[in-house]
């Protein structure tokens, strides 16, 4: 996995020594807002930030200025699109450093990556209706509603939400 450059942050595979930042951010209740369900203790971190280390694609979010890492971006298969070579991305920012642009920054580096690197033809995300600033980031970043699916979305507590899929084609993409 190659790391990724933007103007504030580098985009690059997890280490075992980001353990207090990813941490900090998987511990965080406001996590839930993506899905994701909030560790109860650093060990349950540790062994998260293991499985990611491991798993290609999955890349930490880090700030130049500091070297802290705020959050992650994933990117792997979507395999809902039939005839389309298609990636999904989702994406966990630290609440600390929401609203500063850092995750429209690195969702639009990442939509480069995916069409100029990996050649997809059609890149796709999915956010819940209450999430406005994931929905909000992916429209800065390109992306075109498609579609909601209702109660197409159970977080890791059964709560049932509706999933709002967001795409980007590759014919899109390069004519901006």
């Amino acid at each position: 996995m190659k790391n990724l450059d933007t103007k504030r942050l580098l985009l690059r595979q997890w280490s075992i020594e980001d353990i207090e930042d990813f941490h900090e951010l998987m511990c965080n209740p406001a996590c839930m807002i993506g899905g994701w369900k909030p560790s109860s203790c650093r060990e349950d971190s540790l062994n998260i930030l293991k499985s990611y280390i491991e798993t290609d694609g999955i890349f930490a979010i880090i700030l130049k200025e500091c070297g802290k890492a705020i959050g992650f971006i994933k990117i792997y298969p979507d395999n809902n699109r039939g005839k389309y070579y298609a990636k999904m991305i989702n994406y966990l920012l630290n609440e600390n450093f929401w609203n500063n642009g850092y995750m429209t920054e690195a969702v639009t580096c990442m939509v480069s990556y995916a069409f100029e690197d990996l050649n997809v033809d059609l890149l796709s995300a999915f956010t819940t209706p209450q999430n406005t600033s994931s929905k909000s980031v992916l429209k800065k970043s390109g992306f075109i509603y498609e579609l909601t699916i209702e109660n197409g979305f159970k977080r890791y507590d059964n709560e049932i939400f509706d999933s709002v899929i967001y795409s980007i084609s590759k014919e899109d993409y390069y004519k901006k």
